[in-house]
């Protein structure tokens, strides 16, 4: 019997020691005199809407801008190094929170950081009302450090034309402290403190936090994961009005910021934040509705291996296959034991690629990047954060499932992206969500495809679930939150919604993605509460993307694997520089032209027809 192997929890101390929080008080205390110095900077080169204190100074001195050029040098240079101490104490503060919610001590540290911090999204929106008055095109000719970020200073331009005056955006900013910032610190707090008594068979009921709760829905046995939906929906319920309420005020809050600075609709800024136009949404919305009834025929496929008739239910989603196609389920070993196994896989499979990928996650474990497991406190999900340079943290419930090894791979490659972006300045690396998730799919897909090829064909049933329950989860699931997103916002526009409302709509949304996929009795009617993603407007949608636009890649990877490796880290290193459709061209991709989008789900197509084959599911 191999030694268990503890899951590890990060390391820290490399930012700011264990000196009773001297050394963070101090780097607090820099970056507020070095925010002053930047404001009175702004002031003295009448960025936004005051008067430079110069005769020669401001944007309109000069007919060439010169003024202007030389103004624009010094306060890109300013932002990207006050912005990079920012991200450090930001990403230390939020990495104890979310592993400690009871940590109030570095709450009330975040929430003083998160207020001085207001006043950067006061300059931000200065800047850009400040390049749409002189023009992008002036400073990028005028300026080097404009040329340098030419993306970013021509997407401060489209911003600036979606402003409020500088006071309503001042105002606006110190507002947002107790509105959508404390509406979203609320959510994280109830849920990531939220417990659930599970009743599992044989025993009594067990409290546990909701991540363990959730976690649950992969256990092999289906009356464990039966008992956690259950509880599941009994928690989730004794919470529904603080969360809808703060659903509602920070969707309200949105609405009316939205229509104060002129955006279209709800959609517009998250287009333009992930440097996405319509067109190629409409193309990848498009594709993922025509692929629906497919994964419909996986879900039924699943529900008949599983010895189920008729639609799979809702617990039973990420239910383990077993590896010989018989109806018992194989176990998991437990968590602390499958931790080692699943990072030598998850290295194994990252070799096949190429020796650096793999030596990432030599360099994580060894650095103490990796928070592994779930407990109480703890808040639930996975994510990966930049703190400096090109180091990462990784956050995860591990659990010791297949899905799980495979978030472990979606994360790590996450990490590998932040690395290729150390050499960027913070303007540069700021990677829009749709281009975010291209190295992490890409890792898992990379992930899949080497468990498929060293594993027996007795095992590939279960692979190809294991790939396919996420995959539903981002092409479906998330196309059911868009849907309900969408929904949410008009009708946000007019009114409060109350929590039987915002329940009949996240179960409509469902019906429209997963159809008869899912037995209609099981739908989950509280998700709308479960996730924290729609305090960031259409969050969820740049996932899709992230997956379908990875899948597409690793096609060509496949095609020309040298030629590929030579573009790729670049690639990588250039996603906060350019448009998504521009960076696609590099490898031949159109992604207004919704044949890619369905080329890429075909990849999934096949992988269901492998299922359904295996369920001997006959009919659409």
């Amino acid at each position: 019997m191999p030694a268990r192997t503890a899951l590890p929890r990060w390391d820290l101390t490399p930012f700011f020691p264990d000196d009773g929080g001297r050394a963070f008080g101090d780097a607090h205390e820099r970056l507020v005199a070095d925010l002053s110095r930047l404001e009175a900077r702004f002031d003295h080169h009448g960025i936004g809407g005051t008067t430079g204190t110069d005769d020669d100074a401001g944007p309109d001195a000069g007919p060439d801008g010169g003024a202007a050029a030389l103004a624009a040098d010094e306060i890109l240079r300013e932002t990207n190094r006050i912005h990079g101490q920012a991200r450090l104490l930001n990403g230390y503060l939020y990495a104890k929170v979310t592993t400690d919610t009871t940590d109030d001590d570095a709450a009330g540290l975040q929430s003083r950081l998160t207020a001085d911090l207001a006043r950067l999204s006061v300059l931000t929106a200065r800047f850009e009302a400040w390049v749409a008055r002189v023009g992008a095109d002036v400073l990028v000719a005028g300026s080097e450090e404009c040329a340098a970020h030419e993306w970013p200073v021509r997407k401060a331009e489209v911003s600036g034309r979606h402003r409020m005056s500088d006071a309503e955006e001042s105002l606006a900013a110190e507002l947002r402290l107790s509105g959508g910032t404390a509406w979203a610190r609320l959510h994280r707090d109830l849920t990531g403190r939220l417990t659930a008594a599970v009743t599992l068979p044989g025993g009594g009921a067990e409290v546990l936090p909701m991540a363990a709760v959730r976690g649950l829905a992969a256990d092999p046995d289906r009356a464990v994961r039966r008992a956690a939906w259950d509880a599941e929906q009994v928690a989730w319920e004794s919470v529904a009005v603080p969360l809808a309420a703060a659903l509602n005020g920070a969707k309200g809050e949105q609405a009316v910021l939205d229509r104060r600075r002129g955006w279209s609709d709800a959609l517009a800024p998250a287009l333009h934040l992930n440097a996405v136009d319509r067109e190629t949404l409409d193309a990848l919305t498009s594709a993922v509705r025509g692929s629906l009834p497919d994964f419909r025929r996986y879900l039924r496929a699943k529900a008949r291996l599983l010895g189920e008739e008729g639609g799979l239910a809702w617990w039973d989603l990420l239910a383990p296959l077993p590896a010989t196609g018989s109806s018992q389920p194989t176990p998991e070993p437990p968590a602390a034991d499958a931790w080692t196994a699943a990072t030598g896989q998850v290295r194994d499979a990252f070799a096949t690629y190429a020796p650096s990928l793999a030596g990432l996650v030599d360099r994580a474990l060894v650095e103490g990047w990796i928070d592994a497991g779930p407990r109480p406190g703890k808040v639930g999900g996975a994510y990966c954060m930049p703190v400096r340079a090109d180091e990462s943290r990784v956050f995860l419930n591990f659990t010791g499932t297949a899905d799980a090894t495979q978030t472990l791979a979606h994360e790590l490659g996450h990490a590998y992206h932040n690395a290729t972006l150390g050499g960027r300045t913070w303007l540069q690396r700021q990677t829009p969500m749709a281009l975010a998730e291209t190295a992490s799919i890409f890792c898992e897909t990379i992930a899949v495809q080497a468990l498929l090829a060293a594993s027996p064909a007795s095992a590939r049933l279960s692979i190809l679930d294991i790939d396919l329950q996420g995959a539903t989860q981002v092409v479906v699931d998330i196309h059911s939150r868009f849907v309900f997103e969408t929904e949410l916002c008009r009708r946000r526009a007019r009114g409060t919604l109350s929590v039987p409302e915002l329940c009949e709509m996240m179960l409509e949304a469902q019906d429209v993605a997963y159809g008869d996929g899912i037995d209609a009795d099981t739908r989950h009617r509280w998700m709308w509460a479960v996730k924290g993603h729609y305090f960031t407007p259409f969050y969820n949608w740049p996932y899709t993307y992230g997956l379908l636009f990875g899948i597409g890649l690793y096609a060509r990877f496949e095609e020309d694997p040298e030629r590929f490796r030579a573009g790729y880290d670049d690639l990588l290193s250039s996603t906060g520089l350019d448009d998504a459709a521009s960076l696609a061209t590099r490898f031949g991709i159109d992604v207004r032209d919704e044949a890619f989008w369905g080329s890429s789900l075909d990849v999934l197509r096949r992988r269901i027809d492998e299922v359904v084959a295996a369920a001997k599911l006959d009919g659409p």
